[in-house]
Formats: C-alpha cells, structure tokens, sequence
C-alpha cells in the first residue's frame, strides 16, 4: 500500500473512532486571503499580503495552512512565538517569517540559524539584535514596531523619537518593515482609528524608504490610506467576520461534528447534568454528544446555545461537562434512533461569531480553543471544485 494509501486508510480509522470531528477548508482559507489581498488592491495599488498564523492559525493548523497559503501566492508570515516561527519554517523553507512576541534574551542564534525576522518592540532589543548583527558578521532583517495607542508592546513615543533622531541606531540591520497596531478597527467610526493613523503616517515621515505595515483584518476595510505597503490579516482568514454587525464577506473555513453516544427518555420535571441546572417542563428526549470543555466547548453556553441534526436546532441544555454535552432532541424523534449520528456543532447553521456571542467572548477565542481531542479532516474545496 502506498504512503498515501496508507495515510488515507490512518486517517478514515481516526475519523471512525473519534467522538467529535473537525474539518479544515484550506481551499477556502487561500480564497479568504485572496479575497483580502483584493480588498487592499481595490484602488490600483500594489500592495502586498501577508497572513497571520499565530496560535496555530489560530486553531486551523499552521503545519498545512501555511504551505497552503504560500502556494496561492503568500509571501510573507506571521507568528507570535519564536517557537511557533520554527515549527513553520520547517514547513515554509523560502519566506519571511515576523515573530510578533519579538527579540526574547539570547534567542538570537535561534533566530539567525531559523532565518526568522523579529519584531522589535523597544530599543533594548533593537540593541540585542544590532549586536548580533556585528556578532555574525552579516546584515540582518528587522521589524521596527511603533505603539501608536495599543499600550501593549512596540516602540514608545520616545523611543521612537530617539530612533528617527538617530538612524545609526539601524546600522548593520536591513529595516523590513515598519509596522504598528489597531486598536478598534472594527468599529469604522470611531475616531481612535484616525488618531494612530495620524502618528504612524508620522513616524513612517521620519524613516523614509522604508515598507509599513498597519491594516489587521479589519484594519483593510477602512479603506486605502490604511494599507500601506502591506496588509496583515489574521481572523478574517479563517472565516471570523472582520466587518461586525454587517455581512460577513469571509468563507467558512471550519466545521465541527459531535457524535450522539445515547439518548434517553425522561419524565417532566427531571433534571440534567451536574448542579440541576435544567429540568424538563414536559417528557423529553435527551441526546448525550461527545463534546465538552475539554474540547474548547466553553462551560459559558450552559442554556444558551444550540447545535443542528439535519438541519433542525436542537438546544443545548444544562452544564457542560469536560467530556459531554446534553441535547434537547424530544422534537426530533429519528434521533433516537441514530447514535453515532452527527450533529453540527460549528458551521454553515452556526458560525464560530454566532457562538462567541453565545458564549459571552469573541470568535478569536472560539477558534483558538477548537480542542486536540478532535478528529482533523483537511479539505481543499478549491483544488476538487
């Protein structure tokens, strides 16, 4: 049998014995940054794309998202964790790759041997990184990050200053890229938005020639004067919606089943799960699915969400458990007589938004807690359209 055969033959076995199963779109995930490159591209000028594939692409799989991206055209990554950086670069031979979390102590043999660029959030790792530079005898790539209102790192305002008041501070580095954050780019109104654009435009004033960076993904919605020379989605990659309260424009890149393990019937006024927190108003169906906190299924949606069997809505009633969830299915009577069916827990019926905002948090969370237990099915809807 062949590798493929084989892996094919490992992965069907998986699929069969997992209790909850989680399949990857890479082919929508490469058209999602398509459609963002697009965005950026709208009034004529040439600017780049890079994607952001952090916290393993967010819960997608950095290991095949990011080939996958490079494939359709993406030139340049980011990650925040030198460690994530190398786990990519064994995937990513050829392109840059930025580690957000920036310059840690003597990492910086750990970065040249990697070819990884770091961000640099303060001068004190500006010097760390010039040393090492004159150290190896050799030119290396920087990131220069500028706060511009975020408060969390980069640059200062002063250091900043001292910085374009003396560029010999750059000797021996090639600047790659200059680059800040937004703070609320979500919300287009809001006039902190103009307020960082207004002290990044001056900042990049005082480094000429250098390419900068600004827009996050719903940072290229606002519109040309934010995108610079290169934009920098995250989120919007992986189908959160970056415009809130709008449409999403972003495909679905993620579904995830769970199987039912048993339904029972019980009597009105019985209750369900740990602490009573239901009781049944009337003689009910009760579908027990394997799926629970510890799969990233937050304890937070107790009461308040729901799943999907053959496109009906089933309420999700009483506590979560670390390895189960209970279903109300009195109406839907075929449940009973299908275990190991598969309800939709995540997808087309409900988005990783939709259950964010079940869950009292954002869909940033949601996606990044998607749990290890799963089975992970990659697709690629693009190449077998």
């Amino acid at each position: 049998m062949s590798s493929s055969a084989d892996q094919a033959a490992s992965e069907a076995a998986q699929t069969r014995r997992a209790g909850a199963i989680l399949t990857v779109d890479l082919g929508a995930i490469a058209a999602n940054w398509r459609g963002l490159r697009d965005a950026g591209r709208a009034d004529g000028r040439p600017v780049d794309c890079a994607a952001v594939l952090k916290a393993d692409a967010y819960g997608t799989g950095a290991a095949l998202v990011g080939p996958r991206l490079a494939a359709a055209g993406c030139r340049h990554f980011f990650v925040a964790h030198i460690d994530e950086g190398l786990a990519l670069r064994a995937v990513v031979p050829d392109h840059p790759i930025y580690v957000l979390n920036g310059l840690l102590p003597s990492t910086e043999p750990d970065f040249v041997q990697a070819g990884l660029t770091p961000v640099l959030n303060h001068l004190n790792q500006l010097n760390a990184w010039r040393a090492a530079a004159q150290r190896y005898n050799r030119p290396l790539d920087a990131v220069i990050h500028v706060d511009t209102g975020m408060h969390r790192l980069g640059f200062s305002p002063e250091e900043a200053q001292a910085l374009a008041a003396d560029r010999g501070r750059l000797r021996g580095l090639r600047l790659a890229l200059l680059m800040s954050h937004l703070v609320v780019s979500e919300e287009p109104d809001n006039p902190i938005n103009g307020e960082q654009l207004s002290r990044f435009r001056s900042f990049v004033r005082t480094m000429p020639g250098a390419p900068a960076s600004f827009a996050n993904s719903s940072g290229i919605f606002l519109g040309p004067d934010y995108h610079f020379d290169m934009l920098r989605p995250g989120a919007a990659l992986y189908g959160i919606n970056p415009l809130p309260g709008r449409p999403n424009p972003m495909l679905t890149t993620v579904t995830l089943h769970a199987r039912i393990l048993q339904v029972r019937r019980i009597d009105a006024l019985q209750t369900v799960g740990y602490g009573a927190a239901w009781r049944s108003a009337r003689p009910s169906r009760v579908a027990t699915i394997a799926l629970g906190y510890a799969d990233g299924y937050f304890r937070t949606l107790i009461n308040r969400t729901h799943v999907h069997l053959g496109g009906r809505k089933l309420a999700v009633i009483g506590r979560i458990s670390m390895d189960l969830v209970t279903v109300d299915v009195t109406d839907v009577p075929e449940a009973e007589s299908q275990p190991g069916a598969l309800v939709e827990v995540l997808g087309p019926h409900l988005t990783a938004d939709d259950l964010a905002e079940h869950a009292r948090t954002n869909a940033y969370e949601v996606m990044t807690a998607l749990g290890r237990r799963y089975a992970r099915v990659y697709v690629d809807s693009e190449r077998h359209a």
